[in-house]
């Protein structure tokens, strides 16, 4: 019975532990807001975005006065929307119409980020774009880079875009951490999943995959993977060679924006669709 008791008491003990760590070692935000987009002579409006449990949070939103798409953009683990400014600025010069969306505890956004936390700013962020700024009859992408990409497909998944981007993804928790046998031991009393593949299994509309070849955060493995599991034929895997997680866009600009250009110039055509109200 003692060795019972002692066992239960170190497994609580034990997971108790992981759910304090677990944000800790997901998240690294980085308060404030140092630029804005400002710095690059583009319009913009920041948008307050109020989430069904309170927070509120910071967003940018870049409109093009003549549209080719309209993308809602989520940023990865660290820094804020700052960071990301030169890729929120290059898919404006694209003539994107964006909406770039700090996560909460990121920026200027109150609160603390948790999983389940991101999935209620983005819903929250749906229902704000397609009740003030989403232009019908223009194709709507949702684009995520690295734990942005389980966002963006959790969105896909709840309000289908006519297009789905997602740049250094991964299928789950256990792509990343699968080969560290301490870390998958933790992660079985962990409540995180970040399951981007299972969310593409609602998902069947336009995808592209971008991920460099020299990752060191997420292994090119991941991506491929997620590339592999996604539904539909109507997808595009792009690898940049020599890439690392942070400099996707940098290491090869020409190939990076000229798959992402090619890719939306397919869908154009096509006509948007008409978005049901997000939850």
């Amino acid at each position: 019975m003692r060795l019972a008791i002692t066992i239960g008491v170190a497994i609580v003990g034990l997971k108790l532990l992981v759910w304090w760590l677990e944000p800790r070692m997901a998240f690294f935000p980085l308060e404030g807001v140092q630029q804005t987009p400002a710095v690059f002579k583009l319009d913009f409006e920041d948008v307050a975005i109020e989430t069904a449990d309170g927070e509120t949070l910071h967003a940018w939103w870049l409109p093009a006065p003549e549209p080719r798409a309209q993308v809602i953009f989520w940023h990865g683990n660290g820094g804020n929307l700052a960071l990301w400014l030169d890729v929120i600025a290059g898919l404006r010069r694209q003539d994107f119409s964006v909406l770039a969306v700090d996560y909460r505890g990121f920026g200027a956004s109150t609160g603390r980020p948790s999983e389940q936390g991101l999935y209620r700013d983005a819903d929250a962020a749906l229902r704000v774009f397609e009740e003030r700024l989403r232009t019908p009859g223009v194709p709507v992408i949702h684009w995520g880079r690295s734990i942005g990409a389980p966002v963006a497909a959790y969105t896909a998944s709840k309000a289908p875009p006519d297009a789905l981007v997602l740049e250094s993804p991964f299928a789950d928790v256990i792509a990343i951490i699968g080969r560290n046998p301490v870390m998958r031991f933790l992660h079985l009393f962990s409540s995180y999943r970040f399951p981007t593949s299972r969310f593409l299994e609602e998902y069947d509309g336009p995808l592209l995959v971008i991920h460099g070849d020299a990752d060191r955060i997420i292994p090119f493995r991941a991506g491929r993977r997620v590339f592999e599991e996604a539904r539909g034929t109507r997808k595009t895997f792009v690898p940049i060679p020599g890439a690392d997680h942070n400099d996707l866009h940098l290491v090869n600009p020409v190939q990076y924006w000229r798959a992402i250009d090619a890719f939306v110039a397919a869908i154009e055509g096509r006509g948007a669709k008409q978005h049901p109200a997000a939850p």
